[in-house]
């Protein structure tokens, strides 16, 4: 689990943590390498779902188990057990072609209908926020329930403290963070308002390769502290991951989003944000930063209307379902 276990102790300490093997997906230093990285990795991806289904019927044996949640785990079903699977990726985009999107698709619900529902992070209003990543044309066989957005962030009440001229949050797999990191750094040392760079290694980094004093560095945050800062920060430099987007969304933050490259569902989802005009996509290999601040002046940034979050609804019927209430007499 590596930088994502660490993340979840710090958030969660009181929790308990089992291991199980990821799925080790390697990216490349370049979009054509990850695409050959990515197509070449499915027969391990494979093997994987059906060790995780090995490994849960196992642990089924030796705990008390009601139900699952499974993030994007395609093998963490098992008869007998109301299993929930949880994406805001319904449709697939491969850019290899519609004939490898259909292949795709078909590959991906099948696994998806194992399960006893799935749970689509995003509203069911119009489009959402994710597109067609979440509002595909045809959808899964199981039910499918809209949750709303997940984040932790919270915009009740705003943060003590000065005002931050620029976030930069990097995330996501290497070498593409590194790669990233690299290229912001080169740039900041024009930047004269105050920034604060967000490294995302939970588990910990090595000294920076660029001496930028005035820079205020992290190695990680905790969410709480991420979500003081954000409240005061008045752009932010991210990778267009969902995960980001929606906590963004929530405060209401205005954003430059750099897709990690050969990743087809932040490309997609970078230039729908863009055409929605709720965020600026920038291409990381075009990056620069003084002319993306240029045009994030002349921007014209769409607030969203963030739909109630049906989240919990959805958690009271699970309970429902794998604990019935008693019929009243």
């Amino acid at each position: 689990m590596g930088d994502q276990k660490e993340l979840l102790k710090k958030e969660f300490p009181f929790l308990s943590f089992v291991e199980l093997p990821g799925y080790h997906i390697r990216y490349g230093k370049n979009r054509a390498f990850t695409f050959l990285r990515l197509i070449g990795s499915i027969p391990k991806i494979l093997t994987r779902v059906k060790e995780e289904g090995r490994w849960l019927r196992q642990f089924r044996d030796q705990t008390e188990l009601d139900a699952v949640i499974s993030d994007n785990r395609y093998g963490l079903w098992g008869k007998g057990i109301y299993s929930v699977f949880i994406t805001h990726q319904l449709g697939l985009r491969t850019s290899l072609g519609s004939w490898v999107d259909r292949w795709a698709q078909r590959l991906h619900y099948r696994l998806i209908e194992r399960f006893s529902i799935c749970w689509v992070p995003d509203w069911e209003r119009g489009s959402g926020l994710a597109g067609k990543l979440s509002h595909p044309p045809r959808m899964p066989a199981v039910p499918a329930r809209y949750i709303g957005i997940l984040t932790r962030m919270e915009g009740l009440a705003q943060a003590e403290g000065s005002w931050v001229d620029l976030l930069v949050l990097l995330s996501g797999p290497e070498p593409q963070r590194t790669i990233l990191e690299k290229k912001v750094l080169g740039q900041l040392g024009a930047f004269s308002g105050k920034v604060v760079l967000v490294r995302g290694l939970p588990g910990g980094g090595g000294p920076l390769e660029v001496d930028l004093r005035e820079v205020e560095v992290h190695d990680h945050l905790p969410a709480r502290a991420l979500n003081e800062i954000l409240l005061r920060t008045k752009l932010v430099v991210a990778r267009a991951g969902y995960s980001t987007v929606m906590d963004l969304v929530r405060l209401g933050k205005k954003a430059i989003l750099i897709p990690t490259p050969g990743q087809t569902e932040q490309e997609y989802l970078g230039k729908y944000l863009s055409d929605k005009k709720i965020a600026f996509c920038t291409k990381q290999a075009e990056f620069s930063l003084a002319n993306a601040l240029v045009e994030v002046e002349k921007f014209p940034f769409v607030p969203v209307e963030e739909e109630r979050n049906s989240l919990q609804g959805a958690i009271a019927a699970l309970l429902e379902k794998i604990n019935p209430s008693p019929l009243s007499i």
